[in-house]
Parts: structure tokens; C-alpha cells; sequence
């Protein structure tokens, strides 16, 4: 057996991957429907969307398989991902990379694999539409294209699901995707008791840099604001803008102490950009966290209230951390 190779580009494949949040999320009817279309149109058993993940393929959809992932070390997908055309496997007992492959000589016993690389919006390979048969099979030009166009399919589902959810300003997620990624991670966190923090910001004086600058302006603040935020905390971290000058982080499996360290890291990176770009006056936040209780934030809707809640309460009172 041949383990995939990583292609060239594996660090940015995975950001890319990463920055979309869907792994590990629940079924989706848009995506179901192109598999078992697949199914059906190729006469197949098994039909997948899968995700390659670091150490790991995952599956978004499935159709004739009940395993949600695999290790990638035995993957057809992580070979697949190294092109940016359907890999096609007639049969894999006289195929070196794959005759002796678990997947082949156990279940679901392989015999033929077809995948077409799906792309993130930014074009990298982060997966696969693939068919698969337990008796060798020959696809036709036909067929290649027919494969081709599903997978280009699920690109464009993937594309127009990040698109809805980004702030079209500041390329961060907005308040939509925020609340769908947020309630996503605290099941996980409720299931696994892991801690969470949440972290409301509020601009201060943002009204002046409009009144006084010029809207011009107010849009270069947010978007130095976004991006600090993405520079500052962490890639497992979910950073939003969720109003006009409100933004939002998710801290996943962190402690308090360790969040608060991140969030004056975040005030000391503002004051140097603002003297670095030489902005009119220097951007500056109030805000307020709330760590995740499961017995008392039902949901992300509670949590953000309690967030900012806290942020008013520093603001009104102008404690120490309204930086």
C-alpha cells in the first residue's frame, strides 16, 4: 500500500479548510441530494463527499456508508486531492498503490474509486466527490464529465454557504454564520466539558471617526479591527462582526486567564497599528466575557447577552479592561 502524499500546498489547504467550520457539522439536504444523485447516475453503492482532514478524511455526506471518517494514511481522497482531475481507480487489486489497502481487503471492500476534487472559494483541493464499487468498473467520457460537473457542484454549495455567512466589510464571519459555527462548538464543548469564553467588543468613540474623519475612514477602522482580531487570537477561534461597531470571539477550550492574556495582546496590537498607520486617533474597545455554563446558557442567543452585558457594565462604569 502507498499512503497519499501531501500536496505542496498543505498548510494552506488546511486553513482554507478550516477557515469554512463545516467539518464535524450535521447533514445537510444540499449536500445529500448530490450524492445520492451521484448514487443513482453512476449505479453505485457508495457515494461520498469527503473532507480531508490533517490525520483524517471526513465525510459531510454519505450515501451506502454508516463510518462518518477514515485516517488518511488509507484514503483514496488524499491521493485524489493531489490532482485537479477525477483519479480514477478501475481496479484496485491490480493497482500497487491500493491492492493491498485495508479498505480493499476488508470493508468496504474497494474495487473501484472515482473522486473529482472539490475547492474551497480560494481554490485549494480540500476534498473529494467520489464513487465507489465493490466490482472493478470503466467510466467513460460521459461519465468523467458527469463526475466533474457534481463535484463543481459541491464547490459552489461550499462557496455560497461561506459567502453567506461573511461580512461583506471586514471578510469575517458575520452575525448569521457566527450564530451557526457558535452553537455548533458549544454542543461539542457541552459533550466534552470544555471550557469557553466568549468576548464582546464595542468601539469606543467609533461615531466620531464618521462624524469627524468620514465614513472612509470608519470602514478602514473596522477592517483594521477585523483583522487584528484574525492576527491576534486563534485559528480554532471564532472571530465576527455581529452589528455596526460590535464584534464577537469565540475562545474554544481555553482558560480565563489565558483569554484575558489574548485580549490585551489584541488592545496592544490596535495602538500599534493605529500610531503604525497613523489614523487620526487610536482605535480603542470596551468589552466583557462570559464563559459557557450549559446549565445556564441554553443556547449562543443567552451567551451573547450575557457578553454583552458584561461589556455594557465595563463601559458604563469604565472599569480597567474598557481598553
Amino acid at each position: 500500500m502507498l499512503a497519499p502524499a501531501k500536496p505542496k500546498n498543505e498548510e494552506k489547504r488546511l486553513a482554507s479548510l478550516y477557515a469554512l467550520r463545516i467539518l464535524d457539522t450535521d447533514q445537510e439536504e444540499r449536500f445529500d441530494r448530490v450524492t445520492r444523485l451521484a448514487k443513482k447516475l453512476f449505479n453505485v453503492p457508495i457515494a461520498l463527499i469527503s473532507l480531508v482532514d490533517k490525520e483524517r478524511q471526513w465525510f459531510k455526506s454519505s450515501v451506502g456508508l454508516a463510518v462518518k471518517e477514515t485516517t488518511r494514511d488509507i484514503s483514496f481522497c488524499g491521493h485524489a486531492i493531489n490532482q485537479d482531475k477525477a483519479f480514477i481507480i478501475e481496479d484496485t487489486l491490480k493497482d500497487q498503490r491500493f491492492f493491498d489497502n485495508p479498505l480493499v481487503t476488508g470493508f468496504p471492500n474497494i474495487r473501484f474509486y472515482a473522486g473529482h476534487p472539490i475547492t474551497s472559494p480560494s481554490g485549494e483541493n480540500i476534498g473529494t466527490l467520489c464513487i465507489i464499487d465493490t466490482k472493478k468498473r470503466t467510466l467513460n467520457q460521459d461519465d468523467v464529465t458527469a463526475l466533474t460537473d457534481l463535484a463543481s457542484l459541491v464547490s459552489t454549495e461550499i462557496s455560497s454557504l461561506q459567502l453567506a455567512n461573511i461580512d461583506e466589510l471586514t471578510n469575517i464571519t458575520n452575525r448569521r454564520g457566527f450564530k451557526r459555527l457558535s452553537q455548533h462548538c458549544l454542543e461539542v464543548a457541552s459533550r466534552q466539558n470544555n471550557i469557553c469564553h466568549l468576548a464582546y467588543f464595542d468601539l469606543n468613540d467609533f461615531k466620531l471617526f464618521n462624524d469627524n474623519y468620514g465614513h472612509t475612514i470608519g470602514d478602514k477602522v473596522l477592517k483594521i479591527f477585523a483583522e487584528q482580531l484574525k492576527n491576534t487570537f486563534r485559528v480554532s477561534d471564532i472571530c465576527a462582526r455581529i452589528g455596526g461597531d460590535e464584534f464577537v470571539v469565540l475562545l474554544t477550550d481555553t482558560q480565563l486567564e489565558t483569554a484575558n492574556q489574548a485580549i490585551t495582546r489584541f488592545a496592544n496590537n490596535l495602538i500599534l497599528v493605529s500610531k503604525a498607520l497613523r489614523l487620526p486617533a487610536e482605535i480603542s474597545f470596551a468589552h466583557g466575557v462570559a464563559t459557557y455554563d450549559k446549565h445556564k446558557h441554553i443556547n449562543i442567543e443567552h451567551l451573547l447577552d450575557a457578553a454583552d452585558m458584561a461589556m455594557f457594565k465595563n463601559k458604563k462604569h469604565n472599569k480597567p479592561n474598557s481598553y
